[in-house]
Order: C-alpha cells, then structure tokens, then sequence
C-alpha cells in the first residue's frame, strides 16, 4: 500500500508539473494583448482599437474563448469607423478573479462596471453564444448603460442536457480542481481538434485558430475549472433571467447560423427576439462560430444595427 501511494503521489505530481507546462507554453504562444480595467470582483483584460471619438462597440464571447475570436478578423474591419473595445469575461483569457467565480448576473456587473470605467456612452454590445447570456442580463439589470445589443449565436434559454462537446465539463465542484491539474490538460491535448471541429460544424475550422483566435488558451487548467461552473450555473441563471425578457427596452438583434451543431436556433434566436419589445433575428448558412467563420455577413448584420 505504501508503494502505491507513493507510486500515485509521483503521477500525480509529474501531471501537475505537465500542465502547469503546457499552461505556461500556451500563455507564450497566445500572449496578453492589451490593459487591464479594475472592477469589483476582477481584473477586466481588453483591447481598444479605431478612433477614440467613434461610437462605442463592446465586444464579449463565449464559453471555452476569449477576445481573440473577436479581434481575429471582425473587430480590426470595424475599427475602421468605430470604436472597438473586446473584452475578456471575467475568468477567462486573461481576465482574472479578484473574489469567487462570477455567475451570468455577476459577469453582467462586472462588464457593466468596465463600461463606466472606460467612460463609455452607451455603446453596443455585441455578445457571442454565453456572451449573449451576459449581454442579456446586463440589459435587464444595467438598462442604461448600453444603446442596443448585438447577439451572435447567443445562449439565451434554459436547457437541460449542455451541447455534446461540452458534456465532459460536468464535474462535481470538488473534483474540478484535481482534474483540472492532472488529466484535464492531455485529454484536451487528445480530444481537442475533435471538439473544436464539432463546435465549428459545419463550417471547417481555421488552421490558424489555436494562436490567432486564442483557441489553444481553452487548454489551461483554469478554463477548465470556469468551464465547469459555467455548464454548472448557466441553466438555474437562464430559469431565471429568460422570463424577464420582455422587460428589455433596448433593441436586441439576433444573428444565427441555421446549421449551429451547439445550440438550436429557433430555442435561443427566434424566441428570444420574440419576447422582448424591440427584437428580431436573422438567419444565415452557417455554424456556430461566425465571428470566425462568415466574417463579410457578421460584419454586415451589425452595421445595420
């Protein structure tokens, strides 16, 4: 038994050693962008671009992402005309936790908070899939702080069961910690081209999106561990946010691709235009991820709004 355990207690730390490596040489690969902003409850990491005096964009993502997959194609065209502000949500890239993990209200805050640091008048916010379920919160608690929203592909509903790739971050809260540091890293080494292929289905993914979309940062111990609460406390904060929508008074526009393999369209689009006062959904060809994927056509919905 003595050996056993010492036998456990070596894989157990060469497996910490391992991703705490990974984690490091990912960071190298995919380092900070921009500043950080200081709100209640975190360090909000985030990247300006294109004039100054421009009307105001904020930009938030998705689960198991970060502001690259903004700035990979989209932001810099927008930047054009526009002032461009993407943010990392609190817990994610390189956003980080001054307290305990932030559920969609917190998130909401936070985001709201960063908004009035940078001294932003009333941009519009643009919010990719659980993005969107940040976005829709802040609406309802913050309903002066933002112009209209701009949703990509948004979570917006309760479901019960999460989207397949996301089904093995469903892990009890105590054993999220071991996990994330010894074999969540090279199972995600293993897996992670097939998850990311199903997220982007059926649009094919970019051979560039590890380093210029930030997608190999998902690889970290602490994604994992935010991922979990994320999938954890997302449906109980949807039970209750979703209700609510018809108290929204700013417009909320709704793009979707009618093939998204993560989330269904006509759940998180079309109903949720049709609950709120001032909303309406577009439908295109396409996958979940089109930020990436059909930046001509996501570029074009959101300067019509």
């Amino acid at each position: 038994m003595l050996w056993f355990l010492v036998a456990l207690a070596v894989v157990v730390g060469a497996l910490v050693l391992w991703s705490a490596y990974v984690s490091r040489g990912v960071e190298r690969w995919v380092p900070m962008d921009g500043r950080h902003v200081e709100v209640p409850g975190a360090r909000i990491h985030y990247v300006e671009t294109g004039p100054a005096d421009a009307p105001a964009i904020v930009m938030i993502h998705g689960i198991m992402s970060q502001l690259r997959v903004f700035t990979y194609a989209l932001a810099g065209r927008l930047a054009a005309d526009r002032r461009v502000i993407v943010m990392d949500r609190p817990g994610w890239g390189y956003s980080t936790l001054t307290g305990s993990r932030l559920d969609i209200p917190g998130q909401a805050d936070a985001v709201a908070a960063a908004i009035r640091a940078l001294e932003l008048e009333k941009p519009l916010l643009v919010g990719h899939s659980m993005g969107g379920a940040v976005s829709l919160a802040l609406a309802l608690r913050h309903p002066d702080a933002v112009r209209g929203l701009g949703l990509i592909a948004p979570y917006t509903q309760p479901i019960d069961v999460p989207p397949a790739p996301l089904a093995g971050l469903q892990v009890p809260a105590l054993l999220r910690p071991l996990i994330a540091w010894t074999i969540a890293v090279p199972l995600s080494m293993r897996t992670g081209k097939a998850k990311t292929a199903a997220v982007f289905a059926p649009d094919p993914v970019p051979g560039d999106f590890a380093i210029r979309a930030g997608g190999a940062l998902a690889i970290r111990p602490r994604s994992f561990q935010m991922g979990c609460y994320e999938i954890e406390m997302g449906p109980a904060a949807m039970q209750a946010q979703a209700p609510r929508y018809g108290e929204i008074a700013v417009p909320v526009s709704i793009l979707y691709g009618r093939q998204d393999a993560l989330l269904d369209p006509e759940l998180h689009g079309g109903r949720t235009a049709g609950a709120v006062r001032n909303g309406n959904v577009e439908y295109l060809d396409g996958g979940h991820m089109l930020p990436v994927t059909h930046v001509d056509a996501t570029e074009a919905w959101l300067r019509r709004l």
